[in-house]
């Protein structure tokens, strides 16, 4: 039996559990809130924070971002069971997405409204982000890939 969008479902199972693990592994680690690890001084480390908005703290402690993620996470799923993606490149930016969504959302969810963020990349001075982060960003440049490549070829002299 082969499983309808295999590459999507794929992405989202293998990431929403990397980003799972990893909070939880940094929140039991690190246990106080500011407290960071360098591993490499001054350029990469990881610091424990709450983020109470979205991307960049935008939209901080607005209760809508509870739900955002739900109703994104709903729709990524009721496309992926009605249709077939086009290509690999589809399937994966959708899958990391959804793990992006869910991530994120079962933070909100269950934890006061706040997602977990660690990711610090000091040496270029960048806010301070997680998995689900690095999920939903890389999902948009394989559909930024797969919009290049699945475009039909257009003669200049047509």
């Amino acid at each position: 039996m082969k499983i309808k969008n295999y590459y999507f479902w794929l992405a989202a199972i293998v990431n929403i559990t990397i980003d799972i693990i990893s909070k939880r592994a940094i929140v039991e680690m690190l246990q106080i809130e500011r407290t960071s690890i360098p591993l490499i001084p001054n350029i990469f480390h990881l610091t424990y924070i709450r983020n109470h908005g979205a991307a960049f703290s935008i939209l901080q402690g607005n209760p809508l971002l509870r739900w955002l993620s739900l109703i994104v996470s709903l729709i990524l799923i009721a496309i992926a069971i009605v249709r077939t993606f086009d290509n690999i490149w589809e399937q994966l930016g959708f899958g990391l997405i959804l793990a992006g969504a869910v991530g994120n959302g079962i933070d909100r969810l269950f934890f006061d409204g706040s997602v977990v963020d660690f990711i610090d990349v000091r040496i270029i001075h960048f806010a301070i982000f997680n998995w689900a982060d690095v999920s939903i960003n890389v999902g948009i440049i394989c559909l930024l890939i797969h919009s290049f490549i699945d475009r039909p070829k257009q003669s200049i002299f047509r």
